[in-house]
C-alpha cells in the first residue's frame, strides 16, 4: 500500500476517536428527535436537548463510534489516495512527489470533489449506521445490531439509503476541504519556519479547513441526517415511540427534498444550522489532529 493510503487510514481513525462525543451531540441536534417514550401527534418543532441531555450514561460518549472507527480509516485512505491521484493527473505531477504544493487551486477543488465522490462508497453506509446508533436511546442498540437488521430487512440497498444526498455533501465538502487547507497552508507558510512553527501552522490550517468545510455543507448534512434517521433499525416496543421526524410522516420515508420542505415548514430556516456551533468546535479539533497525523506519517513513510 502507498504512503498516502496508510497516512489517510491512521489519521481518519484518530479523528473519529477524538471527535465522537461532539459528533453525537451534533447528530442528535440535527435529527430533531422527540423525547423518547412520549406519545405525541403535535406538529410543533421538537425542542433540542441540552448538552447534558445528550448523554444518558457514560456509554453514550462512544455510541455509534464502532462503525466509523472500523470504516472511517478506510474512507480517509480512499479519499486521500483518490485526491492525490486525481491532482497528479490534472497537474501532470509525479505520483512519487505528493508533498509538492499544488499551484492551481481549481485543480485542488476538483481533485477533492472527486475524492469525496469516491469515498461515498464507504461513507454512505457508515453514516447511516452511525447516525441511527447515535440518535437511539436504547442501551441495547449498537452499530452491529443496526447494520444486521438493515441488511436483513432491506439488503445492500438499505445500507445506502440517503446515498444521493450523502454523495453531494461529500463532493462539495471535500472540494472545499482540500482547497481551504492548501490555500491557508501556502498563504501562511514561510521557508524560514522552524519545525515547531510548521507543526503549529499545520494544526491551525487543518482546523480552519474543517470549520470552512462544515460551514459550506451544513444544511446538506442536516437533511442527510434526517433522511437517514427517519426510522430506527427496529420496531418500537409496546408503549414506546421511536420517531425521529413528525409521527404522522412515519408511514413512508420522505425524499431529501420532502425532508427539507417539512423541516423548513415546521421549524424554520434555523433548523438547517442547528448544531453548527458544536460541529465547528469538533471540526477544528478533529481536522487539526487529522492533518497533523497525515503530514507526520507522510514524512515518516515517504522515501526521501
Amino acid at each position: 500500500m502507498s504512503a498516502d493510503f496508510w497516512a489517510g487510514y491512521v489519521s481518519g481513525a484518530a479523528g473519529i476517536i477524538i471527535g465522537n462525543p461532539l459528533d453525537l451531540i451534533k447528530t442528535r441536534l440535527q435529527a430533531g428527535k422527540t423525547a423518547p417514550n412520549v406519545e405525541s401527534t403535535s406538529t410543533a418543532a421538537p425542542t433540542p436537548q441540552g448538552f447534558r441531555g445528550n448523554f444518558e450514561n457514560a456509554g453514550s460518549l462512544v455510541r455509534g463510534a464502532t462503525a466509523p472507527i472500523l470504516t472511517y480509516g478506510a474512507l480517509n485512505a480512499l479519499l486521500f489516495v483518490t485526491y492525490n491521484r486525481t491532482l497528479a493527473l490534472l497537474s501532470s505531477q509525479s505520483l512519487h512527489q505528493p508533498s509538492t504544493s499544488p499551484t492551481n487551486f481549481g485543480h485542488v477543488f476538483l481533485a477533492g470533489a472527486t475524492g469525496g465522490l469516491a469515498s461515498f462508497i464507504v461513507s454512505a453506509p457508515t453514516e447511516l449506521i452511525k447516525c441511527r446508533a447515535q440518535v437511539s436511546t436504547d442501551i441495547h442498540t449498537t452499530s452491529w445490531t443496526i447494520a444486521r437488521d438493515v441488511w436483513r430487512t432491506e439488503g445492500i440497498r438499505g445500507l445506502y439509503y440517503g446515498g444521493g444526498i450523502t454523495s453531494v455533501r461529500d463532493a462539495v465538502g471535500y472540494g472545499f476541504y482540500f482547497w481551504s487547507y492548501e490555500w491557508t497552508k501556502q498563504a501562511w507558510s514561510s521557508p524560514d519556519d522552524t519545525d515547531r512553527e510548521t507543526a503549529m501552522k499545520v494544526l491551525l490550517c487543518g482546523g480552519l479547513a474543517g470549520v470552512i468545510t462544515w460551514a459550506s455543507i451544513f444544511p446538506l448534512d442536516v437533511i442527510k441526517t434526517r433522511v437517514q434517521t427517519q426510522v430506527l433499525h427496529s420496531m418500537p416496543r409496546e408503549g414506546e415511540q421511536s420517531v425521529l421526524l413528525q409521527p404522522e410522516y412515519q408511514k413512508r420515508r420522505l425524499s431529501s427534498i420532502e425532508v427539507a420542505k417539512l423541516a423548513y415548514r415546521t421549524e424554520g430556516a434555523g433548523v438547517f444550522f442547528r448544531g453548527l456551533g458544536i460541529c465547528s468546535v469538533r471540526a477544528f479539533v478533529v481536522n487539526a489532529v487529522q492533518w497533523a497525523v497525515y503530514e507526520w506519517m507522510m514524512k515518516l513513510l515517504q522515501p526521501q
